[in-house]
């Protein structure tokens, strides 16, 4: 047959089969019975580390010293995105933050004031009032501190949405816009949900953090300011007091994040079981192979070993948090002793005495939760930082920014010689590959599955880049055009399109990069050559129907029906190049004729070239020129009629398909009443 431009069909070509495939030693028989999971031992050592547990417990395989020379840094970093999400908002938390704490050190200062007076010599009644002063002074402090916080809290409700949310845009612009390789690396997927799930979520959580821990490190400033102006040598008893009951929060949390990491880990390891027996997508086949018992059993046994984990996971808890406790009470045993044997020799007044254990224990308080919080902020401030180097990663895998941009038609679409690999693999998808495709063409790549047709097909629309070789739209290689502005000049459409959760006819303008504006005759004639318009139409709203049952009234499409969506969407795009993979595979027989007669007769355009991946040989026979891939390899070109002469590959495939809808022959039965044989004349019988 010709080219529908009016050329001559090359002759058709042959090219080598490739490597020879590996031999794989036969399977033997399997065991008789096998373990559903792990039997004794540790019941998570076969579970791989989640993406989203990789800093759980980082702090508490930290040492104090690690944890406090990152601590400024990390107050630092989360400081300059507060500063850029809004300068007024974190000037308001700095100066208030720092006011707050100058209150609380001038109530402890005004508390010392009042036991000073009320130690003091003189009738109750006398000291009471002249308490009282002292008394309003505390009052006033503590007021303010509140007013203060508030306002802390205030302007700290400002900045935090704020910074979250430009994370968030940032995360959101560059990810999807890397390139599409980057995109199936596994890896980069496991970055990416981290990123997401917990870099996104702690940056918001770590504002507040961050400002409670910089509220604890001044309380503690502030009580030891008035401690020294006490007396110096109370100084070093704040420490002695303080030090034992922070080494005990530092054990206590550690412990903490160890129980809570490997009750993660265990609880993973039941979720499997939970989530098949209440997945929607498993509930048939579960009922079908009555399998629900086999594995609610082997949720029983999980949930024992992991209630025996839990029992021994508390009563370590509770051990660890009674020696703290211990320890840190020795500690204050020992402060007090040395209190009091200063106040037996008159180094410091009763009222100083009481004011340094008020001081002390306000000390102990605030030093607990210092530690309680920096474990926080240090784990935490992990995956912020986790989250920024992916964001700088990303920015360096962007598409290819040019100023020349690809043209509103092409003419001639040329491969040289191509090779691509996939990212993580040794052997090329695609070994020198060499084609050149017309305006007004319909081509056909076909070849067994793995063989580099949707590989070749990609590169064509510009998601790939060719590692060697050159992709040329009229000459000139595609890597000197934006690479965004050529992959704007492709339709294409998959065999699993995806599912917009989108009103109908936004399932079609998002092809153009809109959810909102339209071209109404654009839009039904794609719909009407596609057989879409009979799904839109049987919808409520038509139009307008929301097609995704998690809104109100919203649809749910079978996959032919969006299959149907899928190229009406890739012919409301109207590019100059079309690519169709696979698009029919879950059609009926008679709504996929629909479609390749529109698509390849009727809608058949003179200035665009159309490629047709399939496996069903039979819808490519009018193609005007068709491929035979295997092994990344080109093997096979030429028309339908031209390599049915040649007797290769394609010949091969095509009659193996074509026998299936024949009828197998069959030998019709002897008569078992006939005593002629097989070839005996038909008997009449007489009633």
């Amino acid at each position: 047959m010709t080219a529908s431009n009016g050329d001559a069909a090359p002759p058709p070509t042959t090219g080598q089969t490739g490597l020879p495939r590996p031999r794989r030693a036969p399977l033997g028989l399997p065991p008789a019975a096998v373990p559903p999971g792990p039997g004794d031992g540790d019941i998570t050592d076969e579970l791989k580390e989640a993406y989203w547990s990789v800093y759980d417990g980082a702090a508490a395989r930290s040492t104090v010293r690690e944890v406090l020379v990152r601590l400024p840094r990390i107050v630092w970093t989360i400081g300059r995105l507060a500063w850029r999400a809004d300068r007024w908002a974190t000037s308001a938390v700095v100066v208030l933050q720092l006011v707050s704490a100058a209150m609380s050190a001038f109530g402890l200062v005004a508390s010392v004031a009042v036991l000073r007076e009320l130690f003091g010599q003189g009738p109750t009644p006398e000291k009471v009032r002249n308490a009282v002063p002292q008394i309003l002074l505390v009052v006033g402090f503590l007021s303010a501190r509140a007013l203060l916080e508030a306002g802390v809290a205030l302007a700290q409700a400002r900045v935090t949405p704020k910074i979250r949310t430009a994370l968030e845009r940032s995360f959101l612009r560059l990810t999807a816009h890397v390139r599409l390789e980057v995109v199936d690396d596994a890896d980069w997927h496991d970055d990416a949900y981290r990123a997401s799930d917990r870099g996104l979520f702690y940056a918001r959580q770590i504002v507040g953090q961050v400002v409670a821990l910089a509220s604890a490190l001044l309380g503690l400033i502030g009580t030891a300011g008035v401690l020294t102006g006490l007396h110096p040598v109370l100084l070093p008893l704040l420490l002695l007091s303080v030090l034992p009951v922070g080494a005990a929060a530092v054990w206590t949390a550690r412990a903490r994040f160890h129980s809570f990491r490997r009750w993660n880990a265990l609880q993973r390891r039941v979720r499997v079981f939970s989530w098949l027996l209440l997945d929607r997508d498993a509930a048939a086949e579960l009922r079908s192979d009555t399998a629900q018992n086999a594995l609610l059993d082997e949720h029983h046994r999980l949930t024992e070993r992991i209630a025996e984990e839990d029992t021994r996971l508390g009563t370590s808890s509770a051990v660890l948090t009674l020696a703290g406790r211990a320890l840190g009470g020795v500690g204050t045993g020992v402060t007090y002793v040395a209190l009091g044997a200063m106040l037996i020799a008159g180094w410091l007044p009763l009222a100083a005495g009481a004011g340094a254990v008020l001081a002390i224990q306000a000390g102990q308080t605030v030093l607990t939760r210092f530690v309680d919080v920096a474990h926080l902020v240090y784990e935490h401030a992990m995956w912020v930082d986790d989250l920024l180097r992916f964001q700088e990663r990303c920015r360096g895998l962007q598409p290819r920014r040019r100023e020349l941009t690809a043209p509103a038609t092409v003419t001639t679409l040329t491969l040289k010689d191509v090779t691509f690999t996939y990212p993580g693999k040794e052997t090329p998808a695609l070994r020198g590959i060499s084609m050149e495709l017309r305006a007004g063409e319909t081509v056909a790549f076909v070849g067994v599955n793995g063989s580099g047709k949707s590989t070749c097909s990609r590169l064509i629309a510009g998601l790939y880049e060719a590692e060697e070789g050159a992709v040329c739209w009229d000459g000139t290689d595609v890597r000197g055009i934006d690479a965004e502005s050529l992959q704007a000049r492709v339709a294409t459409v998959l065999q699993d399109p995806l599912h917009f959760p989108f009103s109908a006819l936004a399932n079609l303008t998002i092809s153009r990069g809109t959810l909102t504006e339209a071209d109404p005759q654009r839009a039904l004639d794609a719909a009407v050559a596609s057989g879409a318009d009979r799904v839109i139409a049987g919808l409520p709203h038509t139009w307008n129907a929301v097609l995704s049952k998690r809104f109100r009234d919203g649809q749910e499409l079978s996959a032919g029906q969006w299959a149907k969506i899928a190229v009406a969407r890739g012919l409301y795009k109207n590019a100059p190049v079309l690519l169709l993979d696979e698009p029919t595979a879950s059609m009926d027989p008679r709504a996929e004729h629909a479609v390749y007669q529109a698509v390849l007769r009727d809608q058949s355009r003179a200035d665009r070239i159309t490629v047709l991946i399939s496996h069903r040989l039979a819808s490519v026979v009018d193609c005007d020129r068709i491929y035979v891939f295997d092994d990344g390899r080109i093997t096979e070109s030429g028309s339908h009629h031209q390599l049915m002469a040649l007797g290769g590959n394609y010949a091969e495939m095509f009659t193996l398909q074509a026998a299936g809808y024949q009828p197998t022959p069959t030998t019709p039965a002897p008569d078992p009443e006939s005593d002629s044989g097989p070839h005996s004349p038909p008997r009449t019988v007489h009633q």
